[in-house]
């Protein structure tokens, strides 16, 4: 084989991470001849601290409700075609043990590694060829009228020499947790194409507020406590949404789940709306006549953490008051306050702390069955860098899975 044929490929994969290796596996094990690119010197670091080290690599009721895009149609395609039991089955023939944590949430038993040795291992079986570190410093393509290169028209330029290809996947994630290496190279690349791109910002990331918007809940760093979050307005990109989740008080703000998931619905300067109680019946609690006697932050400190039932009895003036010396109306301010707490964040923790990118190339510009360009043939986009953002709770593993798939198919196709 010539130096110049062995730098041509079925299609060249630009980013190692979930959605590129898998991609890569599955493309490979089709009979594709694969090449992965990826800067970074240890390839998926963004899997290895996934779930605290665990990943948490699908969710078993995943479906599209669980994704927002401009389009939310978009996902379903691809979703409909690799499911999260196709995934678990594969989990499975590894034999990864495995565990639902919460709400169909799987997590490695042992180790996320074990996740990142599982793509390995399937593009070894595919015949995939790995060169990292390598940085990709240009993409073109070539005029298809030149009869010597029509049959590969993509040319990728890179610190190591030219690779050419059939096809390009652009599998490079989104800008979360920059300390591993996370780019927004597709975003670019779509861009050069004149591709339309939803602007991005940080999602599933805890929220940061001012000392007078959070009052004396800074002290309260460490409490952990099951609320509902409404987040999002309906006029807004995504609309709106509740989730029942925990919440946690930080010495910055608000993180949890239920932070986490409203954090992707909420723009700036909106409220977001927290019913302390959750599930609690506040109406007969309130009106229990064992209770007249007994001190409000008591009351409060029957459903609630004792610290955080004082601070919201001394927020409300009720601190060392005895219930019947509450009147109807401060009873009722109450119950408003803490079933409806309207609080405005001054921000996100930005991309250090964000899980998932939200926004990035359009769906508009893509087919949903292939995930290919629709003005670009030959050039497509899978993982995070679509705007396709998942709920928390292993749905953004399984769009990469699914996305993954869907592409390799295409490309064994073509």
């Amino acid at each position: 084989m010539s130096v110049e044929q062995a730098n041509n490929w079925d299609a060249i994969v630009i980013g190692g991470g979930a959605a590129g290796l898998f991609c890569a596996g599955v493309a490979g094990q089709l009979g594709q001849k694969i090449l992965v690119l990826d800067h970074a010197e240890v390839l998926g670091e963004k899997i290895r601290i996934s779930g605290g080290g665990r990943c948490n690599f699908t969710n078993m009721n995943s479906t599209p409700a669980n994704f927002l895009s401009m389009n939310p149609n978009f996902v379903k395609s691809a979703l409909s075609r690799y499911k999260a039991s196709d995934f678990i089955e594969l989990v499975k023939s590894y034999n990864i043990p495995f565990h639902e944590k919460h709400k169909g949430q799987l997590f490695c038993d042992v180790s996320a590694k074990q996740i990142i040795d599982l793509l390995f291992e399937e593009c070894k079986k595919g015949g995939v060829v790995i060169k990292n570190p390598v940085t990709v410093t240009g993409i073109k393509k070539i005029n298809q009228e030149d009869a010597n290169q029509a049959s590969y028209p993509w040319s990728v330029e890179t610190s190591t020499g030219i690779e050419k290809a059939k096809a390009i996947v652009m599998a490079t994630g989104g800008l979360p947790v920059p300390a591993i290496g996370a780019t927004d190279y597709a975003l670019d690349v779509a861009k050069q194409f004149n591709m339309p791109v939803v602007n991005v910002r940080p999602a599933l990331v805890p929220l940061s507020f001012t000392s007078d918007e959070f009052a004396n809940l800074s002290e309260l760093s460490g409490l952990s406590v099951p609320v509902k979050v409404k987040s999002g307005t309906k006029s807004q990109r995504y609309g709106t949404c509740q989730f029942d989740e925990d919440l946690l008080l930080t010495h910055k703000g608000l993180s949890g789940p239920a932070i986490l998931q409203g954090s992707s619905y909420w723009h700036e300067g909106e409220a977001i709306h927290i019913n302390w109680f959750n599930d609690v019946d506040i109406d007969e609690l309130f009106d229990d006549d064992a209770n007249r006697l007994k001190l409000t932050e008591n009351i409060l400190g029957a459903v609630l953490p004792q610290r955080l039932a004082k601070a919201f009895a001394e927020q409300k003036n009720l601190m060392g008051r005895k219930w019947a010396e509450v009147g109807k109306k401060d009873r009722q301010a109450l119950k408003d306050f803490l079933t409806n707490w309207a609080v405005k964040p001054a921000g996100t923790l930005g991309w250090k702390k964000a899980e998932v990118m939200l926004g990035g190339v359009d769906t508009k510009a893509l087919d949903g069955q292939t995930m290919m360009s629709k003005d670009n043939p030959g050039l497509y986009f899978i993982g995070e860098c679509v705007d396709v953002t998942g709920h928390l709770g292993g749905h953004n593993f399984q769009w990469a899975w699914a996305s993954g798939f869907v592409c390799a198919h295409s490309l064994a196709r073509k």
